[in-house]
């Protein structure tokens, strides 16, 4: 799917009254995302963290209206947590979607197959983006806002800590829906 193919999934959405949503997973680990930081000439700012491979893995869907739909976990997504999301999905928009992801392997399992055969393709319908197209994911603007933006600097002492700083991060997020929309603009849909 091309940008050109996308915008027009979106238009044909839209004339068919369809909510479009992006979405794609991430991963959140304790180490903080160092960016730009101030500190009195002469003294080298220190950030104190602790190493460790656990993380948090997260997945979300926003549409172009805004909105964000986000769950976080303390282990590997599977399909089995995709599915689930995409049954909550479901549940919070009304009518059909059109949901575009990525070339993911964990999207083309066969319990996501398994779970569209039993029924939830009438009200979902799946488009994929081109391989090595993340540009075009507005969704990766929102994990590059969460991270790069909401989270830049801060030092996470355990593993639930992450999850409570990533969540009220999200939720600012939410009440900012031009955030979202800005990341539509971003990757030019």
């Amino acid at each position: 799917m091309a940008h050109r193919d996308v915008a027009r999934a979106q238009k044909g959405a839209a004339a068919q009254q369809q909510t479009i949503l992006f979405i794609d997973e991430t991963g959140f680990y304790p180490l903080p995302s160092v960016v730009r930081i101030c500190a009195p000439m002469g003294q080298t700012p220190i950030l104190w963290e602790w190493w460790s491979r656990d993380h948090l893995s997260a997945i979300s869907a926003i549409s172009p209206e805004g909105k964000l739909y986000f769950h976080c976990q303390g282990h590997v997504l599977d399909s089995g947590d995709v599915v689930a999301f995409l049954e909550h999905l479901l549940r919070e928009v009304p009518g059909r979607l059109v949901l575009i992801w990525d070339g993911s392997p964990i999207y083309r399992s066969h319990a996501i197959q398994e779970f569209l055969a039993k029924g939830a393709a009438q009200r979902l319908h799946l488009e994929r983006l081109p391989a090595y197209a993340p540009k075009l994911n507005p969704d990766e603007g929102v994990w590059q806002q969460l991270k790069g933006v909401k989270l830049g600097n801060v030092c996470c002492v355990d593993l639930p800590h992450p999850h409570r700083e990533l969540s009220d991060a999200v939720k600012r997020v939410r009440r900012k829906p031009r955030i979202i929309q800005g990341c539509f603009q971003d990757a030019g849909l």
